[in-house]
């Protein structure tokens, strides 16, 4: 036997409020409601302790990639500024020392004070390690003991060596990229990521809480009595208000977190990410993404009459959420130019998951940052009249699922 399904007219609205005191009241009790809850302070904790052990954890591993120490005896001091030069000119940071003689080079090997010991560069280059030479420090051995063979045809020829060897270790070639790419480095990509992660997570939860939140108050016939106060656009507004103030202030707190933790650690001292505009801006495009998202999904929620319906309703949209993320995290830190996240960058429900990951990466420029922005800015009135029209024709409908012409007829 089939449920019955009834649409009641929403009560006349008492008029004892006006419509900015009745959004403040409803955004009010939802604020309250929700800081209160065990799943709000369990997540923003979580969120928050996330991003500062991930900053401690690259502070460990960054301060792995320490200089390597290498001593040099008395008979080899004075090829250590040529091999410094030598090492630097691969890419590959050491400091050298000086050790007294072999056998107090072979104890500081012992005891980790240095990773080789050169004792030797005329007439053979001698160098001692403990186990093994490391594979980073091998091609710069084999390079500068290469040096050294051409330095003595130099001097052989009567030439100076020190001068070639300077040379040499100087000579690099000059590239030039017809299409060159956006710089980027480590902690641009890492903010990129996190950027990405952090608003498609805040951006899905505080979403799927309006849906919800608009169903549990149609299943508990606690709408009734509030549309006794208000009007179902004040109501939803109220609510969207509500709930984005509380994920507004979940991501203020992680973000704070992570950019307290990279400015203590000194983790963005040697990057071009630019921290404060891409903070700023990761809040930005929350505000607008949950404003476009939340509409929708509240919207949508209220169609529907029973929490499990809802994942029928809202599950294409959380779709369109995944699409840009995935897109973003998996191409853009790798890709910056990639032609399909740039022009979705610009699309309204896409851009708040794109935009943030390319102005980490320093692949936006001030304009289309704008662009973006406006686009989407100018899509919310749009979205505010067409999820009002829909809310205030489902949301008092019980029984089975509503269609979406049917309830903007009746809205």
């Amino acid at each position: 036997m089939s449920t019955p399904t009834s649409t009641r007219p929403a009560p006349a609205a008492t008029g004892e409020l006006s419509t900015g005191a009745a959004i403040r009241l409803v955004a009010g009790r939802e604020i309250s409601t929700r800081v209160r809850t065990k799943a709000f302070l369990w997540t923003t904790a979580l969120f928050v302790a996330a991003v500062v052990l991930g900053g401690l954890l690259l502070d460990l591993v960054g301060g792995n990639d320490d200089a390597t120490k290498v001593g040099f005896t008395p008979e080899a001091s004075a090829a250590a500024t040529a091999f410094e030069a030598t090492a630097t000119g691969m890419g590959v940071t050491v400091e050298t020392t000086d050790v007294a003689d072999a056998a107090a080079g072979e104890q500081a090997l012992r005891d980790g004070d240095v990773a080789l010991v050169v004792t030797s560069v005329d007439p053979t280059f001698d160098v001692q390690v403990e186990t093994a030479v490391g594979e980073t420090m091998q091609p710069v051995l084999t390079a500068f003991a290469q040096q050294l063979a051409l330095a003595s045809a130099v001097t052989d020829l009567g030439g100076d060596p020190a001068d070639v060897s300077e040379q040499i270790a100087s000579a690099a070639p000059q590239v030039v990229a017809l299409e060159p790419e956006p710089e980027r480095d480590g902690g641009q990509i890492v903010g990129g990521f996190i950027a990405g992660i952090l608003l498609f997570i805040s951006l899905m939860t505080a979403g799927q809480l309006v849906a919800q939140g608009v169903v549990e108050e149609k299943s508990s016939r606690v709408v009734e009595l509030l549309l006794a106060s208000v009007r179902p656009a004040q109501l939803m507004a109220g609510k969207v208000l509500g709930i984005g103030v509380v994920g507004l202030l979940q991501v203020v707190l992680v973000v704070g977190a992570g950019a307290g933790t990279a400015t203590a650690l000194g983790l963005l001292d040697s990057s071009s990410l630019d921290l404060g505009s891409t903070a700023v801006w990761a809040l930005i495009w929350f505000v607008v993404g949950f404003a476009m998202y939340a509409l929708v999904l509240g919207a949508l929620g209220a169609l529907v009459s029973r929490q499990e319906d809802v994942g029928s309703v809202i599950g294409p949209v959380m779709t369109l959420m995944i699409v840009p993320y995935v897109l973003g995290i998996s191409v853009l830190p790798w890709d910056p130019t990639n032609e399909l996240a740039t022009w979705l960058s610009f699309v309204p429900f896409c851009s708040p998951m794109l935009m943030p990951i390319r102005i980490a990466l320093g692949a936006a420029e001030t304009w289309e940052v704008l662009l973006a922005l406006g686009l989407s800015l100018a899509l919310i009135p749009v979205l505010v009249w067409l999820a009002g029209r829909i809310y205030s024709g489902a949301v008092l409908h019980s029984g089975g699922r509503m269609k979406v012409r049917e309830a903007l007829r009746r809205g």
